[in-house]
């Protein structure tokens, strides 16, 4: 098929024989990407920062409640039974919320996906059971996607899957991973453990060339190193800051230390990298540095409005399309944000009476919140300021009765 408009044409100044890229960028300065370390997963996680961010993101939204709800003329009401325990207890008969949700979200923020399947019995739903993404190839075919996980001969329709992917590619089957994407900066981070491990590994002391009148033969340049590096081990194992070298020659460092390359600064720049990757405040990876009493706050409520509220919306859409159809009668899943937005003490309680004196929750409901038990009656009840009126109307003015304690000889008189 020919393409009906004209192909666009740009002219340059560079040179367009001389490819330009990252990695021809880095060779022009001696840096061989060869010489990077290769990025799997469990390499990844060796680093600080991403094992940081793929564990507290995975049990930030594993902790968060979820509960199944059905729509009703008197509001909400919390479903029971085997959905409810599925949804919010344990999916399956082997693994309890916390840990099934907690695998289900590493798989996002590793690889880039998670999957896991539904169980149906002709009584509704009986289980969800986890699925390796590693070992699942997706399909489409007749406009319907299927799941095929590796040793099993059985595809499985989309509508038994619940995918939750990183980021969709433009076939929208395939994903983009955080790790895969990330892969350069965690690169750089993960070769510069390697070789801050290897300098202090050393003793701190950075390579030498050793200069002079070199001496003649193979056999005798290697007696002459011998000699320098048993001075060099002698005086780092008796503390010593002086060591002996022949008369003539010199000991000149190769190379630049941590400190003049700026090391400490720039491990810190890639746990920032890191972050952005993950989009992150970095402030949830440990990195104080920016980090103040007030922005720390508000630091949680981005966590909370831009991360992780946009995944558990991602997670109650595919719950509620997969487990009640389209045609959902009125049920549904939803997670509770507000355990993660409670705040210290004073602020709570400075909430909760709001709450309660502008009948938005009862005092028993409050006391739910709290983990306390319900007390009932009046406390069941919503309450409001007596002293909000309408404006424009006057409180209805009371007679003045001046024997009111005695209401004997009011009757009397």
């Amino acid at each position: 098929m020919r393409w009906p408009f004209p192909r666009e044409k740009r002219v340059t100044i560079e040179n367009p024989t001389v490819p330009v890229s990252s990695d021809n960028f880095l060779a022009f300065f001696g840096v061989q990407s060869a010489n990077l370390p290769h990025v799997t997963i469990d390499s990844a996680l060796s680093v600080p920062a991403v094992w940081a961010a793929v564990a507290f993101l995975s049990r930030t939204l594993a902790a968060l409640p979820r509960h199944a709800y059905r729509s009703t003329k008197e509001g909400p009401k919390r479903l029971s039974g085997k959905l409810e325990t599925v949804v919010h207890d344990a999916p399956n008969e082997e693994t309890n919320a916390f840990k099934f949700w907690q695998y289900f979200w590493q798989q996002v923020f590793t690889g880039g996906r998670g999957l896991a399947w539904i169980e149906r019995t002709p009584q509704g739903v009986e289980a969800l059971w986890q699925m390796d993404p590693t070992k699942t190839s997706v399909r489409r075919s007749g406009g319907r996607t299927f799941y095929k996980f590796s040793g099993i001969a059985k595809e499985y329709d989309s509508s038994d899957v619940i995918d939750v992917p990183f980021m969709l590619k433009a076939d929208g089957l395939c994903h983009y991973g955080p790790i895969a994407m990330a892969a350069k900066a965690i690169q750089l981070a993960i070769a510069m453990n390697d070789y801050g491990s290897n300098f202090f590994a050393g003793g701190g002391v950075p390579p030498l060339a050793l200069t002079g009148p070199l001496p003649a033969g193979a056999d005798a340049m290697k007696r002459a190193q011998a000699d320098i590096k048993r001075s060099v081990d002698a005086a780092k194992n008796a503390n010593e800051p002086v060591f002996p070298i022949p008369a003539g020659y010199t000991l000149n460092p190769v190379g630049l230390d941590p400190a003049k390359g700026q090391m400490i600064e720039a491990r810190r720049f890639q746990v920032e990298e890191i972050a952005r990757a993950f989009q992150l405040p970095p402030v949830f990876l440990q990195d104080l540095t920016r980090a103040t009493f007030t922005n720390a706050e508000q630091q949680d409520l981005h966590l909370v409005k831009h991360l992780v509220g946009q995944w558990a919306e991602a997670l109650e859409g595919e719950l509620n399309l997969k487990l009640f159809g389209r045609n959902n009668n009125g049920r549904y899943v939803e997670h509770t944000l507000d355990g993660i937005l409670r705040g210290d003490f004073v602020s709570r309680m400075t909430g909760y009476g709001q709450a309660i004196q502008n009948g938005i929750r009862t005092p028993d409901e409050v006391r739910a919140l709290e983990n306390l038990p319900a007390k009932g009656g009046a406390a069941d009840r919503l309450y409001i300021q007596g002293a909000t009126v309408p404006l424009g109307t006057e409180p209805a003015a009371q007679p003045a009765n001046d024997n009111a304690e005695h209401p004997d000889e009011a009757e009397a008189a």
